[in-house]
């Protein structure tokens, strides 16, 4: 009896609920549902939206050695040896995002990586020939300047995107495969996505809007039409779309697109520097702090001129967040500290032995101090031709190297058809040779020009935490 009763219920109960789940969906009774539209929102962004034509010139060589790891170690792709060169035309193509009504464009660094000719295509079909203005390789953000002869052009906005959440509809716009201007929708999939590896910050937006080649640089939208985030890269093993796009955070965006109106131009975007780097917090470093949660920085490393120690961090702190803002890794704390003013103060909220406290940090540049005296090594050797200077807090930055507490010399680049190349990587630090120490631009001369005289080249560097040691006879 009372199984008949309990399964009446049971009836009853998914009848009830099946009836009123019934009721919500309902007939549409207005001429305005059924004809719900992203076409307004659309209209409103993409006059802004525009089609990005690159053209290089690359020297290719050849040479009979190819592909023989022997010679490939001290040659590569190097000239000489019977190798024939030939110049070819390499054009590609991107989108972007106009900015400002003189014409100021935001796009990803690689669509422009190299470019000695950039076309802006409007949607309307008007063509501008446009320059980079500033690249910056550690966000992959680059902005332009159109030459609009006083044109005035129509522009998008931006709006922060912490206030996205998961599940939010967006709409990505941008000219995939080249086939013209194109609109896809999605959700946000994720926020704060930090194990990349796409550029040196490493915190995107994910979405599911199809995202394909040739999207990049363009924006990601929310429904009121603000822009919230510019498209960079997707997940695939394809070629095309699997649902799994990234976008780099307005936040980002608008700090490259200050340093552009008040820097140098053709320089990487020069953001504020803290002088402290850590670890992520596992469970077991919690468990040995007390703390409830895994979550935030445990720092490690303090400049001994940095803001952060002069603000009373310390080796041991953990950092939990960051302008009210919580930290969950070290990619985060990045990230969030990028996006600070130079000149503003950030109040940074860290736990020390089981007690919480805030302070504040203000974000200052990174000091070129020792002065980075830049040189073209040159001379019988096998660094004859590489550009280098004395490390520095803003030489590390510039590089994008994580380190910013390394002293000595590193590698900046290149001149002309450098030996160097095949031995040394921009950003390398130059730790000895010949078992001699480097500590400046002097040092290294002088050991150059020891080493070409003995015939003996024992070279150490390190890149990445790592050494390299290349020893010629």
């Amino acid at each position: 009896m009372l199984k008949g009763i309990l399964g009446f219920l049971a009836i009853g109960l998914i009848g009830i609920g099946a009836g009123a789940f019934a009721q919500d969906r309902t007939v549409p009774h207005a001429r305005e549902q059924v004809m719900l539209s992203y076409a307004p929102l659309v209209k409103r962004v993409s006059p802004a939206v525009v089609n990005i034509y690159t053209k290089r010139v690359v020297t290719r060589s050849y040479s009979p050695f190819g592909g023989d790891p022997f010679f490939d170690q001290f040659f590569g792709n190097s000239f000489g040896f019977g190798g024939l060169s030939r110049q070819q035309v390499e054009s590609s193509l991107g989108s972007g995002l106009i900015v400002d009504k003189e014409g100021v464009v935001v796009t990803n660094a690689h669509v422009v990586k190299g470019a000695q000719e950039i076309s802006v295509v409007l949607n309307d079909g008007r063509e501008f020939d446009a320059s980079v203005s500033i690249s910056d390789k550690r966000s992959d953000l680059a902005v332009l300047r159109m030459k609009t002869k006083g044109e005035l052009l129509p522009f998008a906005t931006f709006k922060p995107s912490e206030n996205l959440e998961v599940g939010d509809i967006v709409i990505a716009i941008g000219n995939p495969f080249g086939v013209g201007q194109t609109v896809t929708s999605g959700i946000v999939s994720a926020l704060a996505r930090s194990s990349l590896n796409i550029n040196d910050f490493n915190f995107f937006i994910q979405t599911d809007a199809a995202i394909n080649p040739g999207n990049s640089g363009g924006p990601l939208v929310a429904m009121d039409g603000s822009v919230i985030g510019i498209n960079t890269a997707i997940y695939s093993r394809s070629g095309g779309s699997l649902g799994i796009g990234f976008a780099i955070p307005s936040e980002m965006v608008q700090t490259v697109i200050a340093a552009e109106k008040t820097e140098e131009k053709n320089i990487t975007a020069l953001r504020p520097w803290i002088g402290a780097s850590g670890q992520t917090v596992t469970p077991d470093i919690a468990d040995s702090l007390d703390l409830k949660v895994p979550r935030g920085v445990l720092i490690s490393k303090l400049h001994s001129k940095s803001p952060a120690k002069k603000a009373g961090l310390q080796v041991g702190d953990v950092v939990i967040a960051i302008n009210e803002r919580m930290i969950n890794d070290p990619a985060e704390m990045r990230f969030r500290l990028a996006t600070v003013p130079i000149g503003q103060t950030a109040k940074i909220d860290v736990m020390r032995k089981g007690k919480r406290k805030t302070l504040s940090v203000v974000a200052m540049a990174p000091p070129e101090n020792p002065p980075r005296n830049e040189t073209t090594l040159s001379g019988s050797h096998l660094l004859n031709g590489a550009t280098v200077g004395n490390m520095s807090p803003r030489v590390a930055v510039e590089l994008g190297l994580k380190d910013d507490d390394k002293e000595g010399v590193v590698v900046l680049g290149f001149k002309g058809r450098s030996t160097a190349r095949q031995f040394v990587s921009p950003g390398d630090i130059i730790i000895s040779i010949n078992g001699d120490e480097i500590n400046d631009i002097k040092d290294l001369e002088r050991e150059l020009e020891q080493a070409a005289r003995r015939g003996i080249f024992d070279l150490i560097t390190e890149r990445n935490g790592r050494r390299n040691q290349i020893v010629i006879r």
